[in-house]
Parts: structure tokens; sequence; C-alpha cells
């Protein structure tokens, strides 16, 4: 029930403000929303991969009830996704989601670990994203990995969906259908990203990044990204 809660796209932390490059595609009639299945399954592919392996990786550091938790690979996790977010608009976003998860959830409970990543980000200027303070979190809680890296993308893809249906002629039918038949593509991504470590996966997301670096020339915008 705590891994539902806070998988929750509807989870207060700001989500519901980002379409992380759609609104430009959208504006520019680049996307539409019979094109939202296969894009969505190319996103998965993509910045999915990214953002699985950097939880799994986050996962990690919070094993044995944080005592040994890793401030170096914390920082340097979330600097290689900075690094793989081109886009300036697109990493704030999840620097500020990432944040703002990791402080709601440190108003719930003693975390030790969670304490730690706080402090080590907050001596180091480096930025807090989302995936990886989701990982982070999970191992802190006691949740499973197989249940939470899913349930993180899960969720990212949630929030994908919902902007869609500001955005677009989406109906709730049909945006309920494309995320059901999004469970296996998560499934896959959960599997395969097992098989990387952020050193190794790559991700190439062109044309959102473009979106995303467009989005501020915009005349209107119901995003902040």
């Amino acid at each position: 029930m705590r891994l539902l809660h806070l998988a929750d796209s509807a989870l207060p932390i700001g989500s519901l403000s980002h379409s992380f490059g759609l609104e430009t595609l959208v504006s520019l009639d680049m996307l539409a929303a019979g094109d939202l299945p296969e894009f969505l399954h190319g996103y998965l592919q993509e910045a999915g991969m990214l953002e699985a392996v950097a939880c799994r990786e986050a996962f990690l550091l919070a094993g044995g009830g944080g005592e040994t938790f890793d401030a170096r690979r914390w920082i340097a996790i979330n600097d290689y996704l900075s690094a793989l977010k081109p886009a300036r608009e697109s990493r704030t976003a999840s620097a500020t989601l990432g944040r703002n998860f990791l402080h709601a959830v440190l108003g719930l409970g003693d975390f030790p670990a969670l304490r730690a990543a706080r402090e080590a980000s907050l001596e180091s200027a480096s930025l807090i994203h989302q995936s990886a303070a989701f990982g982070l979190v999970s191992a802190a809680m006691g949740f499973e990995e197989a249940r939470a890296v899913p349930a993180y993308l899960h969720q990212m893809s949630a929030s994908l969906v919902s902007a869609c249906q500001r955005l677009l002629p989406l109906g709730q039918n049909e945006a309920t259908r494309i995320l059901w038949n999004l469970k296996p593509a998560i499934v896959e991504v959960f599997v395969r990203s097992a098989g990387y470590t952020l050193e190794t996966v790559s991700c190439t997301t062109p044309l959102l990044d473009w979106g995303a670096m467009e989005h501020p020339a915009l005349s209107t915008r119901l995003f902040i990204s």
C-alpha cells in the first residue's frame, strides 16, 4: 500500500505541472492522439531504460538500513543523470520532482540513508533526480526492487498519459487502454535494465530534447516544462 501511494502519479510533488517537451510537440502538430501508443513505447525503450537503471543503482545504496550509504556514488548517479538530460527544462523538472519527492518522504519517518542523501546533495550542490530518489526511498522503506522499479516506470508513463489528456483529444477510456497496453513494455524495460549501469546505458530522445528546449518560446503554455 505504501508503494502504491508513493508511485501514484497524483502524489503532490508537482508531476502534473510537467510535460517534458510534449506540449511543444503537440503545439506544432508533431504529436497526435493516434501516435501515442508507439510514441510512449519508444519513450520507455529510451528514457525509461535510463531512469530504470538509475532507479536500480540508487536502490542499492540504501541496503542495510543506510549505515553504509555511499554518498560519492549517490552524487555520481545524479550527476550522470544531469549529463544525460541535455534540455535544461527537462533536467530541472526531473530535479524539482526528485527534491520534492525526497522531502515529502523525509516527513514520513526516520530514514538515515535519505537524510544522508539530502545532506550530501546539499553539500555538493548536486541535483536530486526523481528516478534516483524513488530507488533510494524504495530501498529505505524495504520495498522489493522487482516491484519498485516497474512501479516507477508505470508512474512515469501515467504522468505522460495524464499530460496528453490535457493537451490532446484523449478520452478516459482511450487513456486507460494506452496505459494498460504499456504494461508488457514496462516489464521488458525493467528486465533489460539489469544488464546496464549508468556508465554503459544510453538514451537518445532528440525530438523530446528539442521540444523541451523550445518550450519556453511557446506563446501559450499549460505546463512548466
